[in-house]
């Protein structure tokens, strides 16, 4: 048995023995009985787990310290756990013996898999509540979200928390990402291209490059899954499901585009990474031999789509960064991903509504989103953000070189009415590895008869997502 495979199935084994034999605690009814004003100032400790390295964790530590004084007596223990599966492997088994954290730095197929036992806090009360909390200054503040706060974070980053079936809010968006397309700006003015709106001006427009540099991959798309899932919700194509029958991407519209994208590769116009073997902004930085011209990646790496600069600190091209190709420009579609944060139930109410004061803090404070976003290149979750001084004067200076993150979150901020997110379920995660996988097969594969290969590949996705149910 793979090691992939084992690996979920001791993890599926775990969750199913949390579900009949863990603690009643986690088998609660979902709503929080919120006490009259709310923390009522006892001595709590409050575990953090998360993935951040030393620059964001120094970030991190000194808004914790900002926030003791507002909350002395709450005591946040942030702990950095390792990778995303590390944080969900140490949570899915402490939650069999009720020993979870507070709050989790997570994706949602991880919340989708603690909620097997029914431990995640729903948010609902927290941010409904009127309930006036008294800091230590003797100031108060409204425990619950106020429709100011709400209506700041980015509609696409905050509806994520309620993509879980049931309509209710489990998680809240803390930093987030997106795909954008980078393309090499010296080239493009050179030879007089434009950069592409739909998907039919992204063939076009691969043609001409390749007529023009009959050695290049016009582009490179790093995330085969990103681009099935994103080619679905453009289309209004289905895809997963959290409710009923979770798979339901086997169906025409998919098949047409995958086909599509097919000849594309075989023409010799695209690469993915898979299909390359790494990431493909190698071929957008290169120099010399085999490159491409464009770059469909993170909007989180953009130094990585940057070609490295000579001696006297000058870059070979400038990058340029836009919104991705659309199948109807007026209604774009872009992915929204990178973590939010969650909150576990407790025994003790004070520590749940400890947490969230917590994670209210850091979610709806502008100056923590803006230095959050800058050290870490991801998107800050308000837009409000916008207007702070420090983080106004970084989006000034985007450019397709020194700045090149200061680029990348200028265009992710003002696509923000165009992210969506995808059903959470257990399961969901397998889903989206089933769809890159089938993506990548179909491209390259050699045959006759390439309906009936597409048409098997399709089955034999749902198959395999369906068997790991």
């Amino acid at each position: 048995m793979k090691m992939k495979k084992l690996v979920a199935l001791v993890l599926a084994a775990v969750m199913v023995f949390s579900v009949t034999a863990c603690s009643k605690k986690t088998e609660s009814k979902s709503s929080l009985a919120i006490p009259s004003g709310g923390y009522d100032g006892s001595d709590v400790t409050i575990r953090f787990y998360h993935t951040m390295g030393a620059n964001l964790s120094t970030v991190l530590n000194a808004y914790i310290e900002d926030f003791n004084k507002i909350y002395p007596n709450i005591h946040i223990e942030a702990s950095q756990v390792g990778s995303y599966d590390d944080v969900r492997n140490q949570i899915s088994t402490e939650i069999t013996v009720g020993d979870q954290p507070n709050i989790a730095y997570c994706y949602p197929d991880h919340v989708a898999l603690y909620n097997l036992a029914g431990a995640v806090q729903t948010l609902d009360d927290l941010i409904a509540s009127k309930e006036e909390v008294k800091r230590a200054d003797g100031t108060t503040e409204t425990l619950g979200l106020s429709d100011a706060q709400i209506a700041d974070f980015i509609e696409g980053y905050y509806k994520e928390g309620q993509q879980f079936g049931d309509g209710k809010m489990y998680t809240v968006p803390f930093s987030k990402s997106t795909e954008v397309l980078y393309y090499n700006k010296t080239f493009f003015d050179a030879n007089g291209l434009t950069v592409p709106k739909t998907w039919d001006d992204m063939e076009a427009l691969c043609k001409k490059i390749k007529e023009i540099d009959p050695e290049s991959i016009p582009l490179g798309y790093d995330s085969e899954a990103n681009w099935f899932i994103t080619m679905c919700e453009q289309s209004g194509s289905p895809y997963t499901n959290a409710t009923g029958d979770h798979f339901v991407f086997n169906n025409d519209t998919n098949k047409n585009f995958v086909k599509k994208f097919r000849d594309w590769y075989q023409a010799g116009l695209l690469t993915t990474q898979t299909l390359y073997g790494a990431y493909t902004s190698g071929l957008f930085t290169a120099e010399s031999g085999t490159r491409s011209y464009m770059s469909i990646g993170s909007s989180a790496g953009a130094t990585h789509q940057r070609p490295a600069a000579d001696a006297d600190g000058k870059y070979p091209f400038e990058v340029g960064i836009a919104t991705i190709p659309q199948v109807n420009a007026s209604s774009p579609k872009v992915i929204s991903q990178g973590p939010s944060v969650c909150i576990f139930k407790k025994d003790n109410v004070q520590e749940v509504i400890a947490s969230w004061l917590f994670v209210k803090f850091l979610t709806t404070n502008v100056a923590f989103q803006a230095e959050f976003s800058m050290t870490s290149g991801y998107v800050p979750v308000l837009k409000s953000v916008g207007q702070n001084a420090t983080y106004a004067d970084f989006i000034s200076k985007a450019d397709g070189g020194n700045y090149i993150s200061a680029l990348s979150a200028k265009i992710c901020l003002e696509q923000e009415s165009a992210y969506y997110t995808s059903p959470a379920f257990n399961g969901s995660s397998k889903a989206r590895d089933q769809v890159g996988k089938l993506l990548s097969k179909c491209l390259a594969a050699t045959t006759d008869d390439v309906d009936k290969m597409i048409n098997d590949a399709f089955k034999d996705a749902v198959d395999e997502c369906e068997y790991a149910q």
